[in-house]
Formats: C-alpha cells, sequence, structure tokens
C-alpha cells in the first residue's frame, strides 16, 4: 500500500474516530427527535390534521419520511453511523486503557512520586521484617500487593477495582446494542392497527405504511365492554371512559390457544403470543346494519310509545307523523347520538338525541319527547399491534448500560505503593475519581501502618 492510500485510510479512521462527529451525530439526532415529536407519527395521525397542510407539504414530507421518522432510511442511517462511531472511539482508545488496567506500573517513577500525595513512615525492624510486615498489612487492610525489589528498595504496590476504568466502554457497548436492537426492531419487526368487530374474527392487520400483514394465526373479539367514571354531583355516569375491555380468544390452524381462550386486553395491560404484541388503543360503534330503540313520550296525555328505528328507514308514530334516522354519532364527551327527522303537515323537524343525556330532549318544546333507551348495535375494539423482535436486545442493552453508568460514576480505581528502603517507608496513593474520599480512606490507612510500630 502506497504512502498515499495510508494517508487517505487515516483520514477516514481519524474522522470515524473523530469527538466532533460524535458531538454533531448528537445534535443532529436531537434536532431530528424534535421533528418526530412535532410532526404527528403514523398510526396515530388525525385525519384532521391533513386539512392542515398544503398537499405539496404533504408530498415533501412524506419523501423525507416525516410521519413515520424513527423508521426512515436517513434516521436508521445516522444511527448506523453513531454505533460506527463509538466502535472506532472504543477501538482506538480500548487497549491503552485495557493495557493499563492489566499491566499496571508495580513501579512508581520519581516523576510520579512528584506528583501522587504521600506520607512517610520510620521502621525500626529489618528491611525483610518489615516488607513482610507491610505486605500483610495491606493485604488485611487494602488489598494484596506486588513486590518488586529494585536494587536495595522494595516497591509494594496495591489496587482496587481496577476494571472499573473500563465501565464508560460498557456504556459504550450498550448504546451500540441498543441501536443494534432498534434497527433489528425496525427493519424487522412492524406496527399496526386492527379493528375487531364483536363476534367477528381477523387474521391479518393493517401496518402503519398501509400493507396487510397476516399474523399467522386468528384473534376473535369475543366481547368488549366500557365502563365511566361518575358525573360530579352524582349525575349518574360522565362520558369519560373508566376503562374499557375486549375479551378475546386465539385460534390457530382451527384449534383454541391453550390459555388465550377469553384473554383479557385491558389499556395498560397487553397481551402477547408470538411475539406479537396487541394493545388496547380504542373503541367504537360498528357500522353494520343494526336497530335503535326509543321511548316516545306524549306531553299532553303521558302515555309512552316504544319505538325501533333503523337507518334509512321510516317508522310512523301515533300521531301519525313519521320518525326516521338520518345521521349517527359517537364522539368524545358527548357519547352516541342519533339525529332525527320528525316530518308530518309541516316542516321537517330536525333534532338530536342522546343517548347519555335522556332528559336533555325535554328542552325542545315539542308535544313528544324521545328518550334514547339502547340499540342492538355491536361495538369494535380498536388494537394496535407490535411486533418487535429487537425488544430483549434493547433491553439487554439498556440493562448493561445501567451497569456500565454505575461502574463509571460510584466506583473508582484506588492504587497505593509504598516505596520501602531501610529504616524508612513512603506510601503514595491515587483514585482515579472522588479524591476527598479516597483521601480519607488514604489517611485512615496511614495511620493503621504507623499504628503498628514496626
Amino acid at each position: 500500500m502506497s504512502a498515499n492510500e495510508r494517508s487517505f485510510m487515516q483520514r477516514i479512521w481519524d474522522f470515524f474516530c473523530s469527538l466532533k462527529l460524535t458531538i454533531s451525530l448528537l445534535i443532529t439526532l436531537a434536532i431530528t427527535s424534535i421533528i418526530g415529536t412535532i410532526i404527528p407519527q403514523f398510526p396515530n395521525i388525525d385525519e384532521r390534521y391533513w386539512g392542515t397542510i398544503s398537499p405539496t407539504k404533504k408530498a415533501l414530507y412524506e419523501q423525507l419520511g416525516f410521519f413515520d421518522m424513527y423508521h426512515s432510511w436517513w434516521f436508521l442511517a445516522l444511527l448506523a453511523l453513531f454505533t460506527v462511531n463509538l466502535i472506532a472511539c472504543s477501538i482506538k482508545r480500548l487497549p491503552h486503557v485495557f493495557t493499563f488496567v492489566s499491566t499496571p506500573a508495580t513501579i512508581l517513577s520519581e516523576a510520579q512520586q512528584k506528583i501522587f500525595p504521600a506520607r512517610d513512615l520510620k521502621l525500626t525492624g529489618s528491611l525483610e521484617e518489615n516488607k513482610q510486615c507491610l505486605v500483610n498489612l495491606l493485604s488485611k487492610e487494602f488489598a494484596a500487593p506486588v513486590v518488586t525489589q529494585v536494587d536495595h528498595h522494595y516497591h509494594l504496590f496495591a489496587q482496587k477495582t481496577p476494571w472499573c476504568r473500563l465501565g464508560v466502554y460498557v456504556v459504550h457497548f450498550s448504546i451500540v446494542v441498543i441501536f443494534v436492537g432498534a434497527i433489528i426492531g425496525s427493519l424487522f419487526g412492524y406496527k399496526g392497527f386492527v379493528a375487531i368487530v364483536e363476534g367477528e374474527t381477523v387474521n391479518a392487520i393493517q401496518a402503519r405504511n398501509g400493507k396487510t400483514i397476516p399474523l399467522g394465526f386468528e384473534v376473535r373479539c369475543d366481547q368488549f365492554t366500557v365502563s365511566f367514571y361518575d358525573a360530579p354531583g352524582g349525575g349518574g355516569p360522565s362520558k369519560m371512559p373508566k376503562e374499557f375491555k375486549s375479551i378475546v380468544t386465539l385460534t390457530e390452524n382451527g384449534r383454541e390457544v391453550p390459555g388465550y381462550k377469553h384473554a383479557r386486553l385491558i389499556v395498560n395491560e397487553p397481551l402477547t403470543y408470538k411475539g406479537i404484541t396487541f394493545y388496547q388503543s380504542s373503541y367504537g360503534q360498528a357500522n353494520d346494519p343494526a336497530a335503535f330503540f326509543f321511548a316516545v313520550r306524549n306531553r299532553e296525555n303521558g302515555k309512552v310509545e316504544q319505538v325501533t328505528l333503523r337507518p334509512g328507514a321510516q317508522t310512523r308514530l301515533t300521531d301519525g307523523r313519521s320518525v326516521s334516522i338520518v345521521d349517527l354519532t359517537d364522539e368524545p364527551g358527548e357519547g352516541l347520538a342519533a339525529t332525527l327527522q320528525v316530518t308530518g303537515a309541516g316542516e321537517p323537524q330536525f333534532f338530536k338525541v342522546y343517548k347519555e343525556q335522556p332528559s336533555l330532549d325535554e328542552l325542545r318544546g315539542d308535544r313528544l319527547v324521545f328518550t334514547f333507551t339502547g340499540t342492538d348495535a355491536r361495538m369494535y375494539t380498536g388494537l394496535q399491534v407490535a411486533k418487535d423482535p429487537g425488544v430483549w436486545v434493547v433491553w439487554i442493552g439498556c440493562i448493561m448500560m445501567c451497569l456500565g453508568l454505575c461502574i463509571a460514576f460510584f466506583m473508582s480505581h484506588k492504587r497505593v505503593w509504598i516505596v520501602l528502603s531501610p529504616g524508612h517507608a513512603r506510601v503514595f496513593g491515587n483514585a482515579s475519581k472522588n479524591q476527598p474520599a479516597f483521601q480519607a480512606e488514604f489517611e485512615a490507612l496511614v495511620e493503621k501502618l504507623h499504628s503498628q510500630n514496626i
């Protein structure tokens, strides 16, 4: 390889090892994450949002992947580049740190002796006796020392937790593991949505990109129920759902899956099978033909007539007029409501009757008061569906990161040297971090050595 080729490869290597690249990537990832927070992401985009942006902007956002940013090619490329940057930085610096940990400096140089804090001990015994005594004391009070003889001197070296210097590399590796898990989940997993009407079965979902993905098994909604909080002042149930719950059964190859018959799906209590997780996310009324029941009270004589209405059909009332349903809505905060049309001799009347507010039609002032009593319409349950084969890789990376952070921040590499000569010893100490705490420990160790009256 020529000098120019080596120079070019060295520049490439220096680029990937650059701290500037690390900072630039972190800033870029932070900015793009803000974009993903501001712009709605699939599949949670309200249809009304499309009316707030122009078709040109919508097309541009789709091309850039802004509506599914965390799965876009360029965001994954940023993660991959950051991963390579971390690996390159670790490869460049780790050998030096590993050598420092595995082959420590057991003999303190004169330059280091001028830097590290030191304490002097006066000794009375012979050189060999003092050496053995100091070895025993260090082993008991600090750590077993390495003894090295240099001319007529002994150098005693002891250390604690030298491997904690590798904690930062555990954090680096954990970030790489998390990114790998995220990329695995993005490439081989999916997120989607499915709506299942009570009593019906589905075997596929619609992914956020619009594709239909088969599940490999069937999900049947046996029952859906919803309960509401009580209204303030004891006025009956409010419009705020307290809990909505689906009872589902999973079947595979025509047989019910053991343990998944009439399984519960509740908000914050998902259901997982074969790595696919179902989350309870929404509900509503199915758009299938249904009957709606009303009680019609005549203000003049107090008689109550029970009426069954179906969308698109008219029903004649006892006073000769006809009534029909022209619209049905089920809005958050309002509940199920039917827009009725009453026709007779005069102009047609249009008004809404709310199922959860039975006395509201009293205010209309007509001689007939309508009360929405119920329906045989079925409900549907809306389920978010996610498959993420990289989730366990991410969890392993998170555990590794917590471990690495604890090592990096709460543990330190502590070292003690004793330079022993006839009748005299000098004790040196150093710690990689938290020097005040180590200084107190070092002073206590010197005091114990001094108190032995060697």
